[in-house]
Order: C-alpha cells, then structure tokens, then sequence
C-alpha cells in the first residue's frame, strides 16, 4: 500500500506486476480492491496501476469538486508521481469511463490503448440546477450524515447488499468512513456536468488515430436497452465492441477474465 500526492491530496496507489503499463479506474463509489481478480490476471504480463480518486477508498478527501478535465489530468500527474512517464493503456469503468476517455483526448501522446468497461453513457446531457447548488447540497449532505455517524453505522453493510463478497476488513474501512460518502455524493452531483465537458472534448479533441479502443459491455437478459446504448457508443468512438455475459454492472468483479483478455488484447 502507498500513497503519492496529488494537488495537496493523498491517493491511495496500487502498482502490481510487470511489463506495459496499464490503469485501472474504477466507477463512482467504488475501490482499488474492485479489480483485484482482474489484476491477478494482468499482473504477469503489465504493470498495473490502480488508484482513488479523493473522496473514495483510501484517497484522502475531495476538497474540490470534480470536473472531466480535472480528473484526466489526476490520471497524467498520477503516472508522473509513480516515475512512469511513458505511454500506458488506460481502462475505465463507469464513471470513470469519462475520465479515461478524456486522457486518451488530451494526451494522446500517452495513451497506447482505451478500454471502457460498461461506461457511462450521455447521448444528451440535460441540464441541471446550478452547480454550485449542487456541489453544496452534496456537501452539506455528507456533512449531516457523517455528523449522525451513518457512514460507520449502516455504511459497510449497504455496500455489502449492493456488492457481495471482498475482504470485510477493507470494505468495513472504506464504507464506514464519511468522507468515502462526501465524496460519492459530489461525483453524482457534478455528474451532468462531466458528461457536458466530454461532449465538448469530443467535439475538440479526437482520438489519436489508430488508437485501439474497446467498449466491454455488460449483458443479462433483460437488459438490450442498455447494451443498445454501449453499441451506439463503439459506434461513435469507431470502436472494437464486446460483450460480456452474463455480467451486471461490475463487469470487473463478474466477468474479470473478458476484463483481462481485452486488456491483453489491446496494444501494450
């Protein structure tokens, strides 16, 4: 376990094997330890970086909220910080698929190969109220709950009914801990805004041609209108499309073995 800082904050960073570089970043709400299966599969053959982001897992708090271009940025400091300077293969999980997503536009000179894994999708980001009413409520929010200590009380246990398995000592520690909460609120709270940034970014910044690109979607029956939406995506980025099934949303704890082989698969 290490941490290195980033803008006045410390991030927890796993770095794990050998070989190209790869990072892993994981969705709103969610901790380095969701891809451990996916890492036992990388480890022999990448050096696998996985980190959080302030405000989630071990990460100290999020003292500003997030923007699209803010986080992409976290993502090039973070590989400065680790003395791995060259290009690496960035996977995004959710969320974080925007963030990934915004590294590959605005280093494309560091980024080798893209994966997003059931990305967030925004065809048409509506808008919202003001951000800074919605940065402050979210504040405020996790204020009350961790002043009323729920974080501690009920926090691991939702989790744990939300996500089964993981080492009950970890998840005690990360989901009991108010900060962890404050900090998922604010990415759900400025989460319009970051689906606007890479509409944007889109529009100014493209991929860097012949940059490999997968879309991992997630499957199970019952659910074509989502999967639908992670085609239209492959489409949009021209991207290589795949299907991981049965798998809800965390592929990367569903399905860590399609995780690791289009890693695998994409240049190194």
């Amino acid at each position: 376990m290490s941490f290195v800082r980033i803008g006045g904050v410390p991030h927890h960073v796993e770095v794990t094997g050998s070989g190209p570089v790869c990072v892993l970043s994981a969705g709103l709400g969610l901790a380095w330890f969701d891809w451990d299966a996916v890492v036992e599969r990388l480890a022999p053959w990448r050096t696998v970086v996985r980190f959080d982001r302030p405000g989630s897992g071990l990460s100290g708090h999020a003292r500003v909220a997030p923007t699209l271009a803010g986080e992409a940025e976290r993502i090039a400091q973070l590989l400065d910080a680790l003395r791995l300077p060259g290009r690496a293969t960035v996977a995004g999980h959710s969320l974080a698929g925007f963030h990934c997503e915004a590294f590959a536009r605005l280093f494309p000179e560091r980024t080798v190969g893209l994966v997003l894994v059931d990305s967030s999708t925004e065809e048409r980001p509506r808008g919202r109220a003001p951000r800074g009413v919605r940065v402050g409520a979210a504040r405020a929010s996790g204020a009350v709950l961790g002043g009323v200590g729920l974080p501690r009380a009920v926090g691991p246990a939702l989790r744990r009914v939300v996500v089964r398995g993981g080492d009950a000592g970890a998840v005690r520690q990360v989901y009991g801990a108010s900060r962890v909460w404050q900090g998922a609120l604010l990415e759900y709270a400025t989460y319009t805004d970051t689906a606007k940034e890479l509409t944007a970014f889109r529009a100014e910044f493209p991929l860097r041609e012949g940059l490999p690109v997968t879309v991992l979607a997630g499957y199970v029956q019952g659910s074509p209108k989502w999967l639908l939406r992670q085609r239209r995506l492959a489409a949009e980025l021209g991207a290589a499309f795949r299907v991981a099934c049965p798998s809800g949303h965390l592929v990367m704890r569903d399905r860590p073995g399609d995780v690791a082989e289009v890693l695998l698969g994409t240049a190194g």
